[in-house]
């Protein structure tokens, strides 16, 4: 249940960066189909957090060192660009159109799964 939990935050964290930032767009003509657009990206976005993210942390943690953090905003604009390049592979009507939409929507994203986390269960209360 968690899993499905994670994707809908994605979902609805990737359409508040769509909302906010110009530069990134769904063109999805319903809104069934938009929902199911947010929700297929949802599901790369967060398979590709879980899978390249770590791998990029501990490659480069030297550089988060030094950058005191800050290299992470352009690793999560670049994993958001990834994101964007695998949904057109499965041709799917997201697009982002460079660094600096990726780089502020890779922000309100970040911002938007906080806050939404903060309140859902975490699930170790089990």
């Amino acid at each position: 249940m968690s899993l499905i939990i994670r994707v809908i935050v994605n979902a609805l964290a990737l359409w508040a960066a769509v909302f906010l930032i110009d530069g990134i767009d769904v063109t999805a003509q319903t809104i069934a189909g938009q929902i199911g657009v947010y929700l297929a990206v949802g599901v790369i976005f967060g398979v590709v957090n879980a899978i390249i993210k770590p791998i990029v942390k501990a490659v480069g943690c030297l550089f988060y060192a030094l950058t005191l953090g800050l290299i992470g905003l352009v690793v999560n604009a670049l994993l958001l660009m990834l994101t964007n390049w695998i949904a057109s592979l499965f041709a799917l009507p997201f697009h982002i159109e460079g660094f600096w939409p990726a780089f502020w929507g890779a922000i309100v994203v970040t911002i938007v799964s906080w806050l939404l986390s903060m309140f859902l269960p975490d699930g170790q209360d089990d």
